[in-house]
């Protein structure tokens, strides 16, 4: 089999958030067998330099990891993404009201108690920069529980429904027979966690909190998915697998298999059954608007989001014509791909032409994935002549779930466990190969697998110094930003040589700038889903069904999607800055090195990392 790479869209590109924002304003934010692609070799992650242990900063380490040991306690699903296999392994986490509080109380005592106890300006340089992060962390966090409530639980993005299973799919390994029970122990469990998430969906709705009426289909198809197929559904079809590759008796593999079936119908399925049909309730009730301008407070709602997903206070309509400018910027350099190719027709006309010529489309999901392969050695071979740190686990890519393919995204990444017992995983959604076309998929490829997501995440999980919130957080703008700044790089490495394939580059950069606008539009111009799905259609080449499954997320997901061309305009402009004040001393390694040994960061802390390289090389 050859070998495989993956990739995550957008919610997912960051690690799966912890149970706190199941039940907060976002719900958070990512598949058949395939063989793994060895890292490259390299030496271990270079962190910064740690400085002398003094007395504050044992102090402050330890704050930090007493938070991390009390919210990992609270959440026995977060313990498994790091691939800790404790007496808990058979356990969700308690998805209720109180349990958000406890989580939000947590993460604000701790600020509390160093903001008291620390002075940043006293500490060692690595030290006040996780004060600071830690400390912008918690804000980001408070200013959006005033609007926890408004979050959709059951969604085609990241819906409960499609989550919890896809969890027990992809993060609940199974080694030996312990960890076999603890699975059926987790089937059985779903009936408890899916009636907890539906009493609070329940109560939103209630409350006059859902989404638009069109997204209870793709709920609802979902449900059906894992109930229509009985006992050949997506969860026990795994978990067999699992057990199979085991080595224990026949007779006892038969009975984990047994004890299986029977934990899923006597618990999940009847839970589904009772989420089917408050989701059909709540279907008759929802409403058409599209935007969370409709909600009370909708507007400082949105402000929000936007402040949190891009560390800026850009508003709503700077955003908007950021959007607008950039597209005419990328509009000019497809024409200039047009010019190349000897295309004679207005843009959009050559839009037309890549998203229905069949030239442009795989017919096999094989051949696909044969392309990708292709791809990713390709860049891979290539990675040690701009990086100076390389990713230290290997990748995969596969294909999005079958019980799942209909209603999830483009394509996510899943990144690795820290102690190497689950690869970073590049899933890839091939339910529709003409929503999928050949242009696109160099860009998506360097955006989730290397060097974009894998490669950053990579690195950030096995950056030891510094404390565990920043090797396993996130901040959107600039891991996205990191993931759409590597698409451009592949082009700085001598990548897309076919014209297509660069307009293919061209092309997601153009989706992500069109994000800017609809995004925007929707939540804060109070554009309609329809009046969304035509911006797209008559500015972007992307084929039909890409466009409304597009839209469909940005609504769901709102001010996310607007993090992506925010962050990588500033790593652009960052890199640029350094190679015009560097001149002969500027080295595309360092600067790579001074964006992601400090971990993810918000982009005036991100300024502030490459001022002091570029000082240092100076002053060397």
């Amino acid at each position: 089999m050859p070998a495989r790479f993956t990739f995550f869209a957008l919610q997912r590109i960051v690690p799966p958030m912890p149970a706190r924002s199941l039940l907060l304003c976002t719900a958070a934010a990512m598949l058949a067998a395939c063989a793994t692609v060895p890292a490259p070799q390299a030496a271990a992650p270079r962190p910064v330099a740690a400085a002398p242990v003094e007395a504050p900063q044992r102090a402050i380490n330890a704050l930090f990891e007493d938070y991390d040991r009390a919210q990992l306690a609270l959440s026995p699903v977060s313990r498994a993404y790091r691939g800790i296999r404790d007496d808990d392994y058979g356990r969700w986490d308690e998805y209720t009201r109180a349990a958000d509080e406890r989580r939000d109380a947590l993460l604000q005592d701790t600020a509390a108690r160093m903001r008291a106890q620390f002075d940043p300006a006293t500490l060692p340089e690595a030290d006040a920069l996780s004060w600071r992060l830690f400390d912008a962390m918690a804000r980001r966090s408070a200013s959006l529980v005033p609007f926890r409530e408004y979050g959709y639980i059951f969604d085609q993005m990241n819906g409960q429904q499609s989550q919890l299973p896809a969890f027990l799919i992809n993060i609940h390994s199974v080694g030996d027979a312990a960890q076999a029970r603890a699975y059926v122990s987790r089937i059985a469990g779903l009936g408890t966690a899916l009636d907890q998430l539906a009493a609070e969906s329940r109560r939103r709705a209630d409350a006059g909190v859902m989404p638009p009426r069109w997204v209870y289909a793709h709920v609802l198809s979902d449900i059906r998915n894992l109930l229509d197929a009985g006992d050949g559904n997506a969860v026990l079809t795994d978990f067999s697998g699992k057990v199979d590759r085991l080595d224990l008796p026949a007779a006892e593999k038969s009975r984990l298999k047994a004890a299986a079936v029977a934990a899923w119908n006597a618990q999940a399925r009847p839970a589904y059954e009772r989420l089917r049909a408050e989701m059909e309730r709540q279907q008759a009730l929802a409403g058409t608007d599209d935007g969370v301008w409709r909600f009370p407070r909708g507007g400082e709602y949105y402000s929000a989001l936007l402040a949190s997903y891009t560390t800026t206070d850009l508003t709503a309509d700077q955003i908007h014509q950021l959007g607008l400018d950039e597209v005419a910027r990328i509009h000019a350099a497809m024409r200039a791909i047009m010019q190349q190719v000897g295309y004679r027709g207005t843009l959009q006309q050559f839009f037309e032409y890549t998203r229905t010529d069949p030239r442009f489309y795989h017919t096999s999901r094989e051949a696909y994935l044969a392309d990708v392969d292709r791809v990713m050695a390709a860049m891979t071979a290539r990675l040690p002549d701009y990086f100076a740190t390389l990713p230290t686990h290997p990748l995969e890519v596969r294909p999005v779930e079958a019980f799942r393919e209909r209603s999830a995204g483009k394509a996510f990444y899943s990144r690795p466990a820290p102690d190497g017992s689950r690869p970073g995983i590049y899933y890839v959604n091939l339910y529709n190969l003409r929503d999928m076309s050949r242009n696109e998929l160099e860009a998506l490829a360097y955006h989730e697998g290397v060097p974009g997501h894998h490669l950053q995440l990579s690195i950030q999980t096995a950056l030891g110094e510094v404390p565990p919130f920043r090797r396993f957080g996130g901040v959107t703008v600039y891991s996205e930003g990191w993931g759409l700044y590597s698409e451009e790089l592949g082009k700085d490495m001598g990548f897309y040589t076919d014209p297509y394939s660069d307009f293919g580059r061209l092309g997601m950069e153009l989706w992500r700038a069109a994000r800017l606008v609809v995004d925007t539009g929707i939540h804060h111009k109070r554009w309609s889903r329809e009046q969304a799905i035509r911006y797209l259609a008559d500015n972007t080449p992307n084929p039909p069904g890409d466009i409304e499954k597009a839209i469909e997320r940005y609504i769901v997901y709102p001010g996310q999607a607007t993090a992506y061309t925010i962050g990588k305009l500033e790593i652009m402009a960052l890199r640029e800055r350094a190679r015009r004040e560097l001149g002969p001393r500027f080295n595309i390694k360092g600067f790579h090195d001074a964006v992601l040994l400090s971990g993810p960061v918000p982009l005036d802390i991100l300024r502030e990392n490459v001022d002091r390289w570029i000082a240092a090389q100076r002053a060397r």
